[in-house]
């Protein structure tokens, strides 16, 4: 094979790693949470447990109530969909008391939206965990729609 195509190959490899499938994409960087919360929100802290037992690494910064509603603002959160703190999973919005298991679904699936979010603190929910469960929708997102991407 001329040195040319070999230097050609190689590089390839480099850059799209020995699959063939594309860039090399690390599982663990889609792990990891950044969380914008208030410092004293037990439940926050709460679903930063449920995420952690599920596998995520988890990043919390504490804001004061004004920064963390300028921070859900400023990442694109709607204000009807409210919730006590903000997350970044992998380029997404994960906005409240989301389950792991959809956040799993939303990296897995990797929909063309903002983000996804469970509006206020229901029952039942990762953080609100209660003996009387209330249902709740988990609302994927964007600029310009939302829809409903999971219930529980």
């Amino acid at each position: 094979m001329p040195f040319q195509k070999v230097v050609t190959a190689l590089a390839a490899v480099a850059l799209f790693g020995f699959t063939g499938a594309g860039p090399f994409h690390d599982e663990q960087s889609s792990r990891e949470v950044v969380v914008y919360k208030t410092a004293r929100c037990e439940c926050c802290n709460g679903w930063i447990e449920h995420m952690k037992k599920a596998g995520y690494t988890v990043v919390a910064h504490n804001l004061t109530a004004v920064d963390r509603l300028a921070k859900q603002k400023e990442l694109g959160v709607p204000s009807t969909l409210n919730s006590c703190h903000t997350s970044v999973v992998d380029g997404y919005i994960v906005q409240g008391h989301v389950p792991a298991s959809d956040v799993d679904r939303l990296l897995k699936e990797r929909p063309e939206v903002t983000g996804i979010a469970v509006y206020h603190m229901p029952a039942g929910s990762p953080g609100m965990e209660s003996e009387t469960p209330e249902p709740y929708e988990v609302i994927a997102f964007s600029p310009d729609t939302t829809w409903v991407f999971a219930t529980h």
